[in-house]
């Protein structure tokens, strides 16, 4: 039989990575040598703690590995301590306006903070930020978005073109730095995709803070995996970007694994099981939508780089699908469950998918 290419979650990047600075958001390191980091965001009401630690664990179970949540005013910064209590991946305060809710948000135990230092309200406020921040080691976020430019460096460049984001992200670092605190990460994001690739290249040679990257706006599940596979795919194959967040009109679960299927695709890093599939064609006699769907669904709790094949027909059963570490093909009325390239067993089709999970979880055990 094959030698099953089957192993855990690992960092697999082929490109050579952009050379930055360490940071730590909590006990995550970022940047340097150190995995790609994947984020999400919350779309609860920070406030209401027991629904967002609820979705922050089923982020967690599949694979977020630090959450940033809004933080619109006092009773939601404050909210921070009861839910890191309940979680075990850092937070993130996302603060826009008022410099009061970094202070407390910090105060609360957030781990890091994302602002935009251009509209705190001027530089007295930002030293406020600074030095609360300085106090507990709390790195900050600097964010620049296309939508949020400062009115100069729109009539500057006649818009929010890459450079006009690029001299807006270094115009605000340097505001922090001068305050005497580099402890930064930075994100420079449009909705449009290579307006994003362009700054962040440019960028990338002005600066050694790590990068945070992400497509802002970018839609809902199509439109916006298509705009993120582009745009994060191209810097990462580039070595630029530290951390990454997937922004969709969707489930925050759905980001996660969107943003490990775009790493794993570039062989940046790997995580859970990869699942080929058919498209399906006139040979199919079962409903392989149907058992491709239950698979994904039920593989997304599973951390180990397991290669799974979902298959139409005997056609592309074995035979295309022979890299597979484990497989199912259907027929009519029947399927077979192949390992390695051979064929284990026909099953009628009914009992096809539990009794090939059954052989799915018994190679997730060996391998514990």
């Amino acid at each position: 039989m094959k030698k099953s290419n089957f192993t855990r979650n690992r960092q697999t990047c082929s490109c050579k990575r952009r050379s930055t600075r360490v940071i730590h958001v909590g006990d995550v390191p970022i940047g340097g040598e150190h995995p790609v980091v994947v984020q999400s965001m919350t779309n609860t009401d920070t406030r209401d703690v027991s629904s967002t630690v609820s979705q922050i664990h089923r982020l967690q179970d599949v694979g977020c590995e630090i959450i940033r949540v809004a933080v619109l005013d006092i009773p939601a910064a404050e909210a921070i301590t009861s839910i890191k209590k309940a979680i075990s991946i850092p937070v993130i305060a996302d603060i826009h306006f008022d410099w009061r809710l970094a202070v407390a948000s910090i105060n609360a135990g957030a781990d890091g903070i994302r602002i935009n230092p251009g509209n705190l309200g001027g530089p007295d406020r930002l030293e406020k930020v600074v030095k609360k921040a300085r106090e507990y080691r709390v790195p900050i976020r600097v964010g620049v978005n296309s939508g949020s430019l400062e009115k100069d460096l729109m009539e500057k460049y006649g818009g929010p073109a890459p450079e006009a984001l690029v001299e807006s992200a270094l115009r605000n670092v340097a505001l922090i730095a001068d305050m005497g605190y580099e402890l930064m990460k930075i994100s420079i994001k449009s909705s449009d995709v290579l307006t994003t690739v362009q700054a962040y290249r440019l960028l990338a040679d002005k600066t050694d803070f790590p990068f945070h990257l992400g497509v802002t706006e970018a839609g809902g599940l199509i439109p916006g995996t298509v705009k993120s596979s582009v745009a994060l795919g191209i810097l990462l194959m580039e070595g630029i970007g530290d951390t990454l967040r997937v922004s969709l009109t969707r489930d925050p679960v759905e980001e996660i694994q969107v943003a490990y299927e775009i790493l794993r695709a570039v062989h940046v890093r790997q995580r859970g099981p990869e699942i080929i599939s058919c498209p399906t064609c006139g040979r199919c006699e079962i409903d392989l939508f149907s058992l491709a769907s239950e698979v994904e669904r039920r593989s997304r709790k599973i951390p180990d780089t397991l290669k799974m094949a979902v298959m139409g027909c005997v056609v592309n059963g074995p035979g295309e699908a022979k890299e597979a570490d484990i497989g199912l093909a259907g027929g009519k009325g029947v399927g077979i469950i192949f390992k390695g390239g051979r064929i284990l067993r026909k099953v009628p089709e009914d009992d096809l998918l539990e009794e090939f999970w059954g052989e799915v979880e018994k190679m997730v055990e060996t391998e514990k």
